[in-house]
């Protein structure tokens, strides 16, 4: 099917068959000496941070969705569990399938509805957003333009992407060497990951102290610098690491507790001048009206593939706009860009570099022609009908884990 919008007699996005691909994790390019802190570090030393995850088994699963004119949309599940793919076709497929692609708010809640008493948050939101995020790239493509317009439009020409790497290394000196090339590539802002957490003791705040230093005096005082927790610390241990950074102006620390931990992120906020962002593991607009009212956090970061997908979305950027919060989500996934660039309250990108692959293996980078790519410290988002990106054939056919062909 072209990209061209398909001619408006007799369209009406009937979907025909939503299917789910599971794929497999593909291979780590080199070995892997960094490492960052995570909610698993209170079972160290038997867990290992460096560990390479194994390559045999399923990481992402693949949604596309397909209507009787023969226009497909994709979407891509969250954290792409395996049992996503149960989910999608035994429970998500038959509230859909022959019904219009252009009735999102229905079949978002249908979707929702069906399965609330084995979701609500997690892996069944996760496989709702896939498909929705696939609906809407029908609707564009029928239409003809792309997903931004159909939420509003442009309210600027490219998005201020921040670099997103800068994990924990022994040797800072590479540490150092690797923000600065940052820097000299055209970013303004970027973003590093804490090598420590509370059962590292005292030694280990001193090390995070150390990495934040390198980094900060590597990009000069007039780059942004925020740093990622990723659910590793404690509130107690959030809040004294925090207070022996403020001098080195964060422009936000992020996830520094459990998502649910409410009761943290509020007495950490209200403990430190360092902005607070989270959010990257929140569901729906009811996870976030909570965040927001239980005044939780300064900065917002829905993912959008993990949080109920674009339908879902578009609630909780009207709700940080009503409170003056900016939402600045995870990832530049297509479906991510396209709400950024038609919000005004959403000022950056995040952006993982492909130069080293150290954040993993950034499979959409890889699967999706046409995903968007940081040049010279921006993001430009494509015109193209729907998200602007198509499924990669080659890479589809070496990484699908149900040895299937492709239709």
């Amino acid at each position: 099917m072209s990209d061209a919008a398909v001619g408006h007699t007799a369209v009406t996005g009937t979907i025909r068959s939503v299917e789910a691909i599971p794929l497999y994790e593909p291979e780590w390019r080199g070995g892997r000496d960094w490492w960052c802190t995570s909610p698993m570090d209170v079972f160290l030393p038997d867990f290992d941070r460096r560990a390479i995850p194994p390559t045999d088994r399923v990481t992402n699963v693949l949604v596309r969705v397909r209507t009787e004119e023969g226009v497909e949309g994709v979407g891509l599940v969250g954290i792409g569990s395996p049992a996503a793919v149960a989910v999608v076709e035994q429970h998500l497929a038959p509230q859909v399938v022959g019904r219009s692609a252009f009735d999102v708010e229905l079949l978002w809640d249908r979707m929702f509805r069906s399965t609330v008493n084995i979701g609500r948050k997690g892996l069944v939101i996760e496989a709702i957003s896939a498909v929705d995020i696939a609906l809407w790239d029908i609707k564009g493509k029928l239409v003809g333009r792309p997903v931004y317009d159909l939420l509003g439009g442009r309210v600027r020409s490219r998005i201020r992407a921040y670099v997103s790497q800068s994990y924990a290394l022994d040797d800072l000196g590479r540490v150092r060497d690797e923000a600065a090339g940052y820097v000299a590539q055209g970013f303004s802002a970027l973003k590093m990951r804490f090598g420590y957490g509370p059962v590292d003791g005292r030694a280990g705040m001193r090390a995070n102290r150390a990495l934040v230093e390198t980094v900060r005096g590597a990009i000069g005082p007039d780059v942004e610098l925020m740093a990622d927790a990723y659910m590793g610390w404690d509130a107690r241990y959030a809040i004294e690491m925090i207070r022996r950074l403020e001098d080195l102006d964060l422009s936000w620390v992020e996830e520094p507790v459990m998502p649910d931990d409410l009761d943290g992120y509020q007495r950490i906020r209200a403990a430190v001048r360092t902005p607070i962002a989270g959010g990257e593991h929140e569901s729906t607009r009811w996870g976030f009206r909570d965040l927001i009212a239980r005044g939780a956090v300064d900065i917002l970061q829905p993912d959008v593939n993990r949080m109920g997908g674009i339908t879902e979305a578009r609630k909780v950027w009207a709700l940080a706009s009503a409170h003056g919060l900016p939402v600045i989500p995870h990832s530049a996934q297509a479906h991510n860009a396209h709400l950024i660039v038609s919000h005004l309250d959403s000022p950056l990108i995040e952006w993982f570099p492909d130069d080293t692959l150290r954040c993993g293996y950034l499979i959409h980078q890889e699967l999706f022609i046409g995903e968007p790519r940081a040049v010279d410290g921006y993001v430009e988002v494509s015109d193209r009908p729907g998200l602007g990106i198509e499924v990669d054939a080659d890479v589809l056919a070496a990484l699908r884990a149900d040895g299937r062909s492709d239709a």
